[in-house]
């Protein structure tokens, strides 16, 4: 059986450069398929559809409001003042109260019209950001091993606050401006034909404009939009190693770095207010021209008595209220370029599928075959090799028995990793199969895949929060008495419980409050609840010191009791608590026996065990 799928970044036991690396501005490219940004933008306003709708009809109704005012204003100059100098006072009456009624529906309009907006605005993005976490959990190991932490964070913030602007700020602007056009047009030609002719062949070179800006401003912001997530990431970066930065000195390079990508960003903003201000200063030329024709020629024709003065005075309000949002409407473009870009990377992002897919029939485990919980693990004739050509592991076969405790040693970059990888499905074979019981892991559904295989780290990594809740994640179910049962076995009651709020005390950011030895120990206790069939430990104990790693190997020798592992050291002591060792050389399995059979030969571990042992003494 063969599948396609194969991982774009080696593990760490490689010694090849990542793929993508290079410049951090083409690694944030994940070009979107083509419609599939306004394919995500209609998914997230398809389920407001009414809400929409009434908001538009809000803000239609609070245009109309708005346009009212310059008729009324016509028709006081040329009928309610005459009429009022009769001794009529009603016409003039009737537009105050006009007038004033106007004012009063366009403001509670538009109070209705930005409450409503918010609210829908606010749910899209709601929903945007769950989108994108949710995604993000749901792609493979490779994606994040090769696309920074950083950039993530860019989309759900940078990108989605741009977003935000759009739709809270720029789409009124755009609709206010589409309407003050329709409405304005309509009533120019309606108060005058030949004013509103003029009024409207100005809508030819603002077209024109337009687009030009609209052309160039997409290119700006794309790259702005680039900008500012290589200044997260190296932040990001940088804060994660702040430790490495400050032993090795690193400040001054990496603000050197960061000055850099700063300048770049800088650069684009630069960029983008130097297109604004093109396009503001050409509407503003155009509008303006037209402005002093109507005005002339108006004027020309009131004096020659063919056009009320009321029509050329309501002729020029209109005119005002039409080209005063066509520099409003240069902001709607800055927000719409910098959402399209934003828009354009989440599509991107989103649009990446698992390379570790879930399966379309997913079959279950059989029962266990005996009393105690392992389960074989066979691999069968499988390869991998990276989508950049690498090679790791060439086509091998390797059954390891239920119950069983291997071992699996060697040089950096052997492949020892990525073996512990393909068993836990983090990655797929390029190659062949890895059968649990019998079962191809792909078949399996991924709720029974982690129950079924654990991995325990070098970096034991615990999430911000309560001792108790870290290790409850192992099974989130488990009562407090099953949390204090699975850490006494381990070997970890004694330091919980002289901890501050013992199993409350918050281990804050990564575990920080508590040393590594004893983030270990909280690793295995959460292993030792979720009770897997399989456990691999990946160099468990390789950042411990003696009495950290002996407290370690006690919890080891339990949590491994019956199950089937698979151990990935670098020293040796640990391999003491195996059943079998294997000896990896580029890929490949060069030894295999028990423990004492190796050292007592002449091979690859033998050599190794003496060099530990010399080590030692």
């Amino acid at each position: 059986m063969t599948a396609a799928t194969t991982a774009p970044a080696p593990d760490r036991d490689d010694d090849r450069s990542p793929e993508g690396a290079g410049d951090p501005f083409d690694r944030d490219v994940l070009p979107a398929p083509p419609g599939a940004t306004g394919a995500l933008l209609r998914s997230l306003l398809s389920p407001l559809r009414g809400r929409v709708a009434v908001t538009a009809l809000l803000l239609l109704l609070q245009q109309a409001a708005v346009q009212a005012g310059p008729l009324l204003v016509a028709y006081a100059i040329d009928r309610a003042v005459p009429a009022f100098r009769a001794d009529d006072h009603g016409p003039l009456i009737a537009v105050a109260v006009g007038y004033l009624l106007c004012a009063a529906a366009a403001g509670a309009l538009q109070y209705a019209f930005v409450t409503a907006s918010a609210r829908v605005s606010q749910d899209v993005l709601l929903d945007l950001r769950g989108r994108i976490f949710r995604h993000a959990q749901a792609l493979s190991v490779d994606f994040h091993e090769r696309y920074t932490s950083g950039r993530l964070i860019s989309r759900s913030t940078t990108d989605v606050e741009s977003l935000r602007e759009l739709l809270e700020e720029g789409l009124q602007e755009l609709v206010t401006v589409v309407l003050s056009c329709v409405y304005i047009s309509v009533l120019l030609l309606w108060l005058d034909l030949g004013l509103g002719a003029v009024a409207v062949a100005s809508f030819v070179p603002l077209y024109a404009l337009v687009r030009s800006y609209q052309r160039r401003a997409g290119r700006v912001y794309r790259k702005r939009s680039t900008a500012i997530a290589a200044v997260i990431v190296k932040f990001v970066e940088t804060m994660n190693g702040i430790r490495p930065v400050r032993a090795f000195r690193r400040e001054a390079a990496n603000d050197a770095d960061f000055a850099v990508l700063n300048r770049r960003h800088e650069r684009t903003n630069g960029d983008a207010l130097l297109e604004m201000a093109r396009y503001v200063v050409g509407s503003r030329v155009i509008a303006n021209t037209t402005v002093a024709l109507i005005v002339l020629w108006g004027a020309y024709r009131v004096a020659d008595e063919s056009l009320a003065l009321g029509v050329l005075a309501a002729a020029v309000l209109y005119l005002r209220r039409l080209y005063d949002p066509i520099d409003r409407l240069g902001m709607f473009l800055n927000s719409y370029q910098s959402a399209a870009a934003s828009l354009e990377k989440i599509a991107g992002l989103l649009a990446q599928t698992p390379s570790v897919p879930e399966p379309v029939s997913p079959r279950e485990l059989p029962r266990r075959r005996s009393e105690h919980p392992g389960r074989e693990v066979v691999f069968d004739g499988v390869r991998f090799a990276y989508r950049t050509g690498g090679e790791v592991l060439p086509r091998f076969d390797l059954t390891l028995p239920a119950g069983q405790t291997v071992a699996v040693v060697g040089s950096t970059g052997a492949g020892k990793s990525t073996l512990a990888k393909l068993l836990a499905r983090f990655y797929d074979p390029t190659e062949g199969r890895v059968l649990l019981d019998g079962v191809d892991l792909r078949d399996l559904a991924g709720p029974d895949l982690r129950r079924g295989v654990v991995m325990v780290t070098q970096e034991a990594f615990l999430f911000s929060g309560t001792v108790a809740e870290n290790i409850a994640i192992g099974r989130p179910d488990a009562t407090r008495e099953e949390i204090e049962q699975a850490a006494k076995e381990i070997g970890a009651h004694d330091f919980i419980a002289a901890l501050p709020d013992g199993y409350d005390t918050d281990v804050r950011k990564r575990g920080g409050r508590i040393s590594a030895g004893q983030r270990q120990l909280v690793a295995f206790a959460r292993a030792l609840l979720a009770d897997p069939a399989v456990l691999i430990l990946d160099e468990a104990t390789s950042s411990l010191d003696i009495p950290g790693e002996r407290a370690v190997q006690r919890a080891m020798a339990t949590v491994l009791k019956g199950r089937t592992a698979v151990v990935i050291a670098h020293r040796l002591s640990t391999v003491e608590i195996a059943d079998r060792v294997l000896v990896m050389e580029r890929g490949r399995v060069v030894e295999d026996g028990r423990p004492a059979e190796l050292i007592a030969g002449t091979g690859r571990f033998a050599d190794l065990h003496r060099a530990w042992r010399d080590s030692l003494a």
